[in-house]
């Protein structure tokens, strides 16, 4: 396991630049942001200087937390973006461990009977699903209509919206992509699936990405490509606004990931 977190000093900066920048939405990711001790007082800080905050989770840290967050991400009315990667157990358990399955349904429940995911609250949940191989996701509509059918049947689970993802070549999934011979085959998918209509929607284009030590980048995916905001290794100290429109943004042959099919938000 990694252990970067970012530190109480870089996290007062990145709330002065919140404060600072008119961002429309606050997106707090990892890693496991729920284990960062001070993620509670973090989303208070920073919650009243954009219309939105999300918190993403893969369901299975976020149980041990929860107890001490949930006043205040119901105040603060934070969406939470949760990873589920399939409904069949087995197949959720190869890639996230055994148990990880159960937990991941008890957490969502436990979510259902704060509020979130139901109609009138105001507490959004969604869902997240990545394919587990080397190929690209389903119509997202049907993946959506099919997991709003079966959750509710078999565990009586509602949520809000569902996104479908394909995974970006990079990291381990990268890694695994030479090792078994499946890149090329990968990327050619990527390309053959690229949309325009997804350009304008370009997370790129609308965000800042801030590293856990505090630097700029255009996307998370930048982030994990190492290929900071303007070419430049810019902490966010050194910054009080978001980048001037027309700005240049690092690109790399992950960015095919964004633009094949329904995009990448």
């Amino acid at each position: 396991s990694r252990g970067e977190m970012m530190i109480r000093e870089t996290m007062d900066q990145v709330i002065e630049f919140a404060r600072c920048g008119h961002f429309e939405t606050i997106d707090i990711t990892g890693g496991a942001p729920e284990l960062h001790p001070d993620l509670g007082n973090f989303i208070k800080s920073v919650s009243p200087y954009a219309s939105k905050t999300i918190l993403r989770s893969n369901l299975t840290a976020l149980p041990r937390k929860l107890n001490h967050l949930v006043d205040i991400l119901k105040e603060s009315q934070t969406t939470i973006v949760a990873s589920f990667p399939s409904l069949n157990e087995v197949q959720l358990e190869s890639f996230r461990g055994k148990g990880s399955f159960q937990s991941s349904i008890d957490t969502l429940k436990t979510l259902n009977e704060m509020g979130y995911g139901k109609e009138k609250t105001g507490l959004e949940l969604d869902l997240v699903v990545n394919p587990s191989g080397s190929f690209l996701p389903p119509s997202q509509i049907e993946t959506e209509n099919r997991f709003h059918r079966i959750i509710k049947q078999k565990w009586d689970i509602r949520f809000n919206r569902l996104y479908t993802f394909a995974n970006v070549p990079l990291g381990r999934f990268r890694t695994w992509l030479v090792k078994s011979g499946n890149f090329e085959n990968y990327m050619e998918k990527l390309i053959s699936a690229f949309n325009p209509c997804a350009i304008k929607g370009l997370m790129c284009r609308n965000l800042v990405s801030v590293s856990w030590d505090g630097y700029l980048f255009d996307c998370d995916f930048n982030q994990a490509a190492g290929l900071f905001l303007g070419k430049q290794k810019t902490h966010v100290s050194e910054i009080k606004n978001p980048p001037e429109p027309g700005t240049p943004i690092a690109v790399g042959n992950h960015c095919f990931t964004c633009t094949a099919g329904s995009g990448f938000t």
